[in-house]
């Protein structure tokens, strides 16, 4: 058996995060992701903390399972080489900003008259239209720009950041979702698709509550802090060991079960907590209410007494809790990687498990260069060939790599 895509060829021009995370999702699945990085730095990840023995950890984690080649597309042998792997690939993946891939020669149209069946999927802030397309995006902004930012935190403060990614990884999911669409209407039509992801309009799209909520009404949907928009309670809650934990307990089941673990059984009869809305528009109060009980509670009894009752609910995990939680040790999510500059490494697995074939780092991620002359060699290129390409400073070759 093989992986699903297996024998799919992605050709990724990513740098950072999100045309990178696509990329790496579809390499665990098989596909054979040929990274194309600028000379001497590479994908500006490469540069970023921390490091071990000079590589850095940030770019492995964002790059497994490709293979890297050095091109200075400035120059047009370079692009030359793009264009002889495009003949032979499925996808292009590119993350640079609208105009960029098109001022080089390789933009979307270019690339389909070549090869008519090939995906050609671009990743940027605002998208390859519009007023703002030319201006730059980067994650903090495109959560500025979608309202993601606005709805974060406490009312009565700024915005807060999220402690994630998020405009970035729901733009690469997206990506990710518009490449496989890509590739299966190429399967079964023969022609292949340009698809354009905006960043900033991937994370309007999983605002769904809160655009649904403003579409509906005309109102603007405001800074809750840790409360639901929907649904009460939902959110964090102190507890007496200094730890939080998060439970929703919204649906009248639940939420008998709720107030019978914190002894307010007699409340359940009280008016202003009798149904699904009456509590959300009593959330005050009912927050008041139990609080305080649960403060009395250490976290990890209160938990396991309502996990008991089937309540959603969990302690708030650091990351070193994460890792050391039973559960995830016998899911496997941490597995083994060796690198060969920076040695034997823990990584996250792909979240994804299949039947057979599964997702697996089959490949460390990439030194810097290190496949250039091994895919110049797929494309039958000879050895005089590419060492009159590195004379040139067309192509670098990587540091395990010899032409």
């Amino acid at each position: 058996m093989a992986k699903p895509l297996a024998g799919i060829r992605v050709l990724e021009v990513g740098n950072l995060i999100a045309g990178p995370f696509c990329g790496m999702l579809l390499a665990d699945m098989g596909a054979d992701v040929i990274k194309i990085e600028r000379p001497k730095a590479g994908d500006m990840t490469r540069g970023m903390l921390p490091f071990i023995n000079g590589e850095s950890a940030s770019f492995a984690a964002l790059n497994r399972n490709k293979r890297s080649i050095v091109l200075d597309l400035k120059q047009p042998a370079a692009r030359q080489v793009v264009l002889d792997l495009v003949m032979k690939s499925d996808v292009f993946l590119e993350n640079n900003r609208p105009g960029a891939m098109d001022g080089l020669g390789l933009g979307e149209k270019a690339l389909r008259q070549l090869n008519p069946k090939l995906v050609y999927t671009s990743v940027s802030g605002y998208g390859q239209s519009g007023p703002k397309k030319r201006r730059s995006g980067v994650n903090l902004t495109m959560e500025a720009f979608s309202g993601a930012l606005f709805v974060t935190g406490d009312p009565e403060d700024m915005p807060m950041r999220p402690g994630l990614q998020t405009a970035d990884m729901f733009g690469a999911l997206f990506a990710t979702y518009a490449v496989l669409s890509g590739l299966l209407g190429a399967a079964r039509h023969q022609e292949g698709n340009s698809c354009d992801v905006s960043l900033a309009e991937a994370s309007i799209a999983v605002a769904a509550w809160e655009t649904a909520g403003f579409l509906a009404t005309g109102e603007v949907p405001q800074r809750l802090g840790h409360k639901h928009r929907l649904n009460s309670p939902y959110q964090l809650f102190l507890t007496a060991d200094g730890r939080y934990i998060a439970v929703t307990a919204a649906r009248d089941e639940f939420f008998k079960s709720f107030m019978t673990v914190l002894g307010l059984v007699s409340y359940l009869q009280d008016e202003r907590f009798t149904s699904y809305i009456a509590r959300k528009k009593n959330e005050e109060a009912l927050i008041e209410l139990v609080s305080p009980v649960i403060a009395k509670w250490k976290a990890s009894e209160l938990e396991a007494q309502w996990a008991a009752c089937g309540i959603p609910c969990s302690t708030v995990n650091d990351y070193q809790q994460v890792f050391s939680d039973p559960h995830i040790i016998e899911r496997a999510m941490l597995v083994d990687v060796e690198h060969p500059v920076m040695g034997p490494q823990k990584a996250v697995r792909n979240p994804v498990l299949l039947s057979h074939d599964s997702p697996s780092i089959v490949r460390s991620a990439p030194l810097l260069g290190e496949h250039t002359a091994e895919v110049l060699r797929e494309l039958g290129y000879d050895e005089n060939k590419i060492k009159d390409l590195v004379n040139s400073g067309a192509i670098l070759l990587g540091k395990t790599t010899q032409a």
